[in-house]
């Protein structure tokens, strides 16, 4: 699935190994399907004794390497060699490229396709995946925290994905046996989140007719994750501190200390900086909650991960949502879903894919997205223009800005000739498709008569 993925989106390899298993034979249609992304002097089939009949079809197809099992290492070098060059040359040019890399900066690489993915489960029908580096070495951070059983801090927008950092990290550590609780601390008034947390003796209150225990009783030897910790209010944070301090607590209406061994990992997208400014959040527990901080950055900066996030959550849907019948993302729609920013990072772009599963109308999808592309770009340019014109002070920052402008001048020529088809702009500015992506993301171009249709609307508003 994920080299059909790559394939689709734009990635062009030497070579393309086809295997054939006894639980995964080569079909006619599936080469057909790849075919349509690769060219078949890139492909070489590898066929049981059983897939012989599949060499005439290979050959009808343009296939020219098949290989019977087990194939011989000389054979399969001789292709390599062939499609790619000596192996030896090969190694050399991928060490200065991979230097080259290294040795320039990038000020954004979201272009790039992925050297690596990484898809985990976490139970629930969730999953955690990363594909960018910061991704990548979130997974890493996450397996090394296993030892070390401390607090987390977890940062980020509004549906990053900050619950799924949590999961992930309980599931790598020493107490995954026992399940992990959870509190959304923003969800509940400050009376009873004080008993959600604690729990409270028979009579305490109004309504108290049995003793019940708190998250905090029922997670011990486990997890608590507090998600919108940034929304509590100082009593409870004063409450809160002690536990983290003593490891004990009393119930509401109790006398009697309570001891637990709980791991908590709190959660917020509250800018923790200002919040200390502020004082609205006390200094002591932001301490005791941050032994480890984890940022999740939002989706706009590892757009890398859109393709791959929108094909799983298809397959994750039930199939009575689908209608009964296979579904996909038309390549028009993934195209300006890379360039969208997704404000609502991953809650948005599941609540979108649901509803093109829903509505099947690729048209009226693509013009959503085109709408909300014009108006973050208006916001954007209301706030230069508030921010008042940058300043250039040398001659190379006045040849870099005339660079820009003729650059974006050249692209949107091009795309407004070729009616927005991408692909047909990219081969007409002799760059890559999914160069392409990127400037056009990068400059925040969109159809002109979209974006003057928006500025219209303005000038008369």
């Amino acid at each position: 699935m994920q080299a059909a993925l790559l394939l689709s989106n734009g990635l062009v390899p030497d070579l393309i190994l086809v295997d054939s298993t006894p639980t995964g034979p080569v079909e006619v249609g599936q080469l057909s399907k790849l075919l349509k992304s690769a060219p078949p002097s890139s492909f070489c089939l590898i066929l049981g004794a059983g897939d012989q009949g599949l060499r005439v079809e290979a050959a009808s197809l343009g296939i020219q390497y098949v290989l019977t099992k087990p194939a011989a290492r000389v054979d399969l070098e001789s292709i390599i060699n062939a499609l790619t060059g000596p192996i030896e040359q090969v190694a050399h040019e991928v060490a200065v490229s991979a230097s080259e890399t290294v040795a320039t900066p990038a000020t954004n690489s979201s272009h790039q396709l992925p050297t690596r993915l990484h898809l985990e489960e976490l139970g629930d029908n969730g999953f955690f995946f990363a594909a960018s580096p910061k991704m990548l070495e979130i997974h890493r951070q996450a397996k090394l925290l296993a030892s070390a059983d401390v607090n987390v801090l977890v940062l980020g927008e509004s549906g990053t994905g900050k619950e799924v950092i949590a999961h992930l990290i309980h599931k790598h550590s020493r107490r995954a046996r026992y399940k992990l609780q959870k509190v959304n601390c923003a969800a509940l008034p400050e009376h009873l989140l004080e008993s959600e947390l604690f729990g409270y003796r028979q009579g305490a209150f109004t309504g108290a007719i049995k003793d019940r225990r708190g998250k905090f009783e029922q997670a011990d030897h486990s997890t608590l994750l507090l998600d919108e910790i940034g929304e509590i209010s100082a009593h409870t944070q004063a409450k809160f501190l002690q536990v983290l301090q003593d490891g004990q607590f009393s119930r509401l209406g109790g006398e009697e200390p309570i001891k637990v061994d709980v791991r908590v990992i709190a959660a917020t997208n509250t800018h923790m900086e200002s919040a200390l400014r502020e004082k609205t959040f006390r200094e002591d527990l932001y301490y005791r909650l941050s032994v480890f901080t984890i940022h999740v950055p939002p989706l706009r900066e590892r757009r890398v991960e859109i393709p791959y996030l929108i094909e799983e959550t298809i397959r994750r849907m039930p199939a009575e949502m689908q209608n009964g019948t296979g579904f996909s993302f038309p390549s028009r729609l993934m195209d300006t879903a890379l360039l969208y920013d997704w404000r609502g990072n991953l809650r948005e772009l599941r609540n979108f894919v649901l509803r093109m599963i829903v509505m099947r109308d690729e048209d009226a999808a693509v013009r959503e997205l085109e709408a909300k592309i014009v108006e973050t770009r208006a916001t954007s340019d209301r706030q230069l223009s508030v921010s008042g014109p940058v300043k250039t002070s040398d001659m190379r920052s006045v040849v870099r800005e005339f660079t820009e402008r003729t650059e974006v001048r050249m692209i949107q020529k091009a795309l407004d000739a070729s009616g927005w088809n991408r692909r047909r702009a990219a081969q007409h500015l002799n760059i890559s498709y999914r160069g392409l992506l990127y400037k056009i993301q990068q400059h925040q171009l969109t159809p002109r008569r979209r974006c003057d249709e928006a500025t219209a609307r303005d000038t008369t508003a």
